[in-house]
């Protein structure tokens, strides 16, 4: 008789409450590969399943401030500026393992198998994106925790865990699409630098998103289509409720437009 598989959500859950930077990136793309490859078994929507966490384990060393408090970083002129540039960087994509994990842990129950595929998939590719700063701050002669860092993504996470449309519209179509519209500058000024490396790296990780996004969107539109919601009227709702920032131009309409977000979603919003 075979042995049943064993846990996705455990296997979630292990991977969020593992706060060694290398081995959270080993966890996040190992579960993702394990589901891929039909080793573990679809217990999120079971009610003995595994909890996700509140917040995850980060860091021990890693200080983290509310982002008033966090020190300017000026646009990396300096050697110190592009270190800590690059360390922002790091910090946000290693936040984006967690909250790729934890939408596929927390919402994936209700929402589906496919639903979990495209987040682990995006976790594991947070994860690569991570390493790869991680080791450019290696180079650097660095390491992550290096410099505070800011509790915000993390934050945005917990503002928005009682709803999947919520979460999707925050992280994914908010926050992540922010990435798409400042990289483009941020690429410009490595190039610039003369820093081949550090530019192939920002041009992988901007692909990716572009993808990540899209996932995002199109989960979001799936549960508009679901409940009859007007998916613009409905995103913009939810971002004027769980948002506090801005919508600042320039936006990057060209990336958005290929995620699927179209300006009808942000040009209401933007100030």
């Amino acid at each position: 008789m075979n042995e049943a598989l064993p846990s996705l959500a455990a296997a979630i859950r292990a991977a969020l409450l593992t706060g060694d930077p290398a081995g959270k990136v080993f966890a996040a793309r190992k579960v993702a590969r394990d589901w891929r490859l039909g080793r573990l078994a679809f217990d999120l929507a079971r009610d003995e399943a595994p909890l996700m966490p509140e917040r995850p384990e980060w860091p021990a060393n890693l200080e983290l401030l509310p982002p008033t408090q966090m020190p300017r970083r000026g646009k990396g002129g300096s050697e110190r500026g592009r270190i800590a540039l690059w360390h922002a960087l790091a910090h946000i994509e290693f936040v984006a393992i967690d909250l790729a994990l934890d939408m596929a842990g927390r919402f994936g129950g209700a929402r589906g198998e496919e639903f979990v595929s495209d987040f682990l998939s995006v976790a594991a590719d947070e994860a690569m994106h991570f390493a790869l700063l991680d080791r450019k701050l290696a180079a650097l002669g660095s390491h992550y925790g290096a410099f505070p860092a800011h509790d915000g993504l993390w934050q945005a996470a917990q503002d928005t865990a009682h709803d999947p449309a919520a979460r999707l519209a925050i992280v994914p179509m908010v926050l992540e699409a922010r990435g798409l519209d400042v990289t483009p500058a941020m690429l410009e000024r490595v190039k610039a630098q003369g820093d081949s490396h550090g530019a192939r790296i920002l041009e992988r990780i901007l692909d990716d998103e572009i993808r990540h996004v899209a996932l995002g969107t199109k989960h979001f539109l799936k549960i508009c289509g679901e409940g009859n919601k007007l998916p613009q009227e409905t995103w913009q709702n939810l971002v004027r409720t769980h948002f506090s920032g801005r919508l600042k131009p320039p936006f990057n309409d060209s990336a958005r437009h290929a995620a699927g977000l179209s300006l009808e979603f942000y040009a209401a919003l933007a100030s």
